[in-house]
């Protein structure tokens, strides 16, 4: 299918000078026709190369995960600056916790098992300190659970112990036997580990499911196997190619644990969609009797000039994230837009390269699409019905993005892990039944002694609305303290907000600093509110600007900017609904933990705005060039849908089986990311592109190409054009069928001998 946007028709000099394009020979000019032809000529070469790239990412995949961080930190939030005064005085790696529960704590031959256990533990290297609740010490008291019947053992892993030491401590406690107990090991080092292995396996789970599900899908749009096989050919080296780019990301940042399934998952969704538009070019070229290497030649320039350019609208809206000092947005921008790179190049070259061994085995259409069909008629039943069409669909995604109106964000800690893994079981454990030992919901760094800081818990802290309570002031060194705040309700909710925003007014005449799960996702909160605006402005612009140079108009950029805002909102509406308020928790295997992680909403809006702007590209360039060929506005819209229509659906179903696929793993994050994204594309490639966009475009008519005159004559000067202009194809004739070349008759030399 031609995914191409005519210029306007030119003077006849200028026409013959544009003609120039296709050189005498019948070859099309261009660097994306010269990449082509490079690729199919040196096919053995590219494919090599694209090979490597593979095995040496998926030979380093492991390590990619096992290099990420489990919630990297941002030095500008002041919970994380709290955080790392407290550590910088205190020095730990972290910390592995074990439960020992369904027998009395007093039971000796429990009281025996665990302090044996606890003084091995103490003395074994990386070790800093080993606490059970048999001590002297008041404080192993929190150790104890209410009811007598469990208790903790504490180890804190010094700040230079390693990931095989912290393995043995954990299997010390997992091998602790006591008549009856049974243990479960956790704490912060085993959750970081947890996350990491269980992101990597539902990462893994993923690409299992999708591919093959893609392939079928593909088999019946293309109608045979060998076409099929080449985009999950394309997405498998693209994947390889994005665990590359993202170990190389590792190396010069903290890479969030949660970036790594959620880049794959882009690379994997845009390398299918591109390979998916250049095999369906090229079986256009073969329908109309271009030979294999011209119709290579031909679908890299105008295919090929349709991914770049939806690679570079996808590239600006995930740019909008390098706006945000977070870490986890940081990276995600960094590696989301080398994975879009690299989705690009390999639809540019490994395809190009795939085609010239594997085309003579994909069938050509046996007709081109018809100008009537289900597409062009439903354009002309909403042209009928265009006020109410698009008034209803307006209502209809305004509705669905409504709950997230009432979104909260939060911070889900161990709850991103499936409720069987054992680091969750001890942290809802310790939540349940030691409440002393559990993280309060604020805690207070005070940079002086525990005397000045008993005195501001007393009269300022304790005093403020919202709070519960004091549980303790404890000292780090002799001019650090924490103190740890309670407050009523829910300990990321809106008291708990409001006690971080009322503590961080009021200092008492002290350097604090606030931090806990309240404190982060108010600084979170507060860096979308200051910089969020800006990211915004960013993409919204660099959008315009795109679409105006693609288009010339001012009012289709606009338009298609205010659809996708809609049907993003529908997205975030229905995640608001699925995650924070519980619906089908129960058919999608999560628990709802009562809002949304921070960062969640910000990664769904920069991909689904990409993504959804994507496909606004593929039907607005069908569309524009068909009315610069003469048809009239409504002419075009219609059998611009009904041309584009089917390859969009197609792409947007792979996109949705790809997104769905990854859905289905057991991290909470990663479910988000998936069913948001799911529904994101779903929404856009049905009730936008088939409803909402032919209604509009026939409300506006021909002011849909309106632009003030200095502007169009920017765009007859710098517009971009999709368009290319082809030589005639000349008749097929395959490399095989070529008679062989006749020996040429020897010629004597003079003076030489017969």
């Amino acid at each position: 299918m031609r995914r191409s946007t005519a210029v306007t028709p030119l003077p006849a000099a200028a026409s013959a000078a544009v003609s120039a394009s296709a050189s005498a020979d019948g070859r099309v000019d261009g660097r994306l026709a010269a990449l082509g032809r490079f690729c199919f000529r040196h096919r053995r070469w590219v494919l090599g190369f694209w090979a490597v790239v593979l095995v040496v990412g998926v030979l380093i995949g492991g390590r990619v995960f096992a290099g990420s961080v489990a919630g990297a930190s941002s030095a500008s939030s002041e919970a994380d600056r709290g955080g790392a005064v407290v550590a910088a005085a205190d020095p730990v790696r972290g910390t592995v916790t074990a439960v020992v529960d369904g027998r009395p704590v007093d039971d000796q031959a429990v009281r025996d098992a665990v302090t044996r256990a606890t003084a091995e533990i103490a003395a074994l290297p990386g070790v800093s300190s080993a606490t059970d609740a048999y001590g002297t010490d008041p404080a192993v008291a929190a150790l104890r659970s209410a009811d007598g019947n469990a208790s903790l053992i504490s180890v804190r892993m010094a700040e230079t112990s390693t990931d095989a030491q912290t393995g043995a401590v954990t299997q010390r406690l997992a091998d602790l036997k006591a008549d009856g107990a049974h243990v479960t090991v956790g704490g912060d080092l085993v959750l970081q580990d947890e996350v990491k292995k269980q992101t990597e396996r539902d990462t893994r789970f993923g690409e299992i499911v999708t591919l093959p599900l893609t392939l079928i899908v593909m088999v019946l749009v293309f109608g045979g196997l060998a076409a099929a096989s080449l985009p999950v050919i394309g997405a498998v080296a693209s994947v390889g190619g994005a665990l590359l780019a993202m170990f190389g990301f590792s190396k010069l940042m903290d890479i969030d644990t949660s970036v790594l399934p959620i880049a794959t998952v882009l690379g994997l969704g845009l390398s299918i969609d591109y390979a998916l538009l250049m095999v369906n070019r090229f079986r256009e070229e073969r329908g109309q009797g271009a030979s294999i290497d011209a119709a290579v030649e031909r679908t890299a320039a105008t295919a090929g000039r349709t991914v770049a350019f939806s690679g570079l609208t996808v590239a600006v809206a995930l740019s909008g994230l390098f706006i945000f000092t977070s870490p986890v947005l940081g990276a995600v921008a960094a590696a989301g837009v080398s994975v879009v790179v690299i989705a690009v190049a390999a639809a540019l070259t490994l395809i190009p390269a795939l085609l010239g061994f594997a085309g003579r085995r994909i069938k050509a259409p046996a007709a081109p699409v018809p100008d009537e069909g289900f597409f062009s008629r439903t354009v002309r039943r909403v042209r009928k019905r265009a006020v109410p069409v698009a008034l209803a669909c307006t209502a209809l995604l305004m509705a669905a993005g409504a709950p997230f109106l009432h979104a909260e964000m939060r911070n889900s800690g161990a709850a991103v892990l499936p409720a069987a893994s054992a680091g969750r079981q001890v942290a809802d454990t310790i939540d349940q039944r030691f409440p002393q030992v559990s993280p309060a919901a604020v805690t207070v760094v005070v940079e002086s002694g525990a005397p000045a800081a008993q005195a501001y818990a007393d009269t300022v802290v304790a005093k403020l609305p919202g709070v519960s309570g004091v549980r303790a002031v404890t000292p780090v060194t002799d001019t650090l303290s924490t103190i740890d705040v309670l407050v009523h309700g829910d300990p990321q909710g809106g008291p708990a907000k409001q006690v971080v925003e009322e503590l961080r007014a009021d200092r008492g005449g002290l350097t604090t600093y606030v931090t806990g799960g309240a404190a982060s996702v108010v600084d979170f909160q507060h860096e979308l509110l200051t910089r969020g605006p800006w990211a915004l402005g960013l993409v919204a612009v660099g959008t315009l600007i795109l679409l105006f140079l693609m288009t010339g108009s001012v009012v289709m950029p606009v338009k298609a900017l205010l659809m996708n805002l809609l049907s993003l909102g529908a997205s975030l509406g229905a995640l608001t609904l699925i995650f924070q308020d519980g619906y089908f928790s129960g058919l999608l295997g999560f628990s709802p933990t009562g809002g949304l992680e921070t960062f969640i909403p910000v990664l769904v809006f920069a991909f689904a705005f990409g993504l959804s702007m994507d496909y606004e590209v593929f039907l607005l360039a069908r569309i524009k060039e068909l009315r610069d060929k003469g048809h009239s506005c409504t002419r075009a819209v219609e059998l611009g849908v009904q041309r584009s229509g089917k390859i969009i659906t197609s792409a947007a179903l792979l996109m949705v089986i790809v997104f769905a696929g990854f859905a289905a793993g057991d991290m909470l994050m990663v479910k988000q990311m998936g069913i948001a994204l799911a529904v994101a594309v779903a929404v856009d490639a049905t009730l936008v592109r088939c409803l909402l966009v032919p209604a509009a475009m026939s409300l506006f008519g021909e002011f849909n190409w309106w632009a003030p005159a200095p502007l169009r004559r920017l765009h007859r000067r710098f517009g971009l054009s999709e368009h290319v202009d082809l030589p005639a194809i000349e008749p097929a004739i395959e490399p095989a069928a070529l008679p062989a070349p006749r020996p040429e008759p020897k010629k004597k030399l003079v003076g030489s001998t017969p």
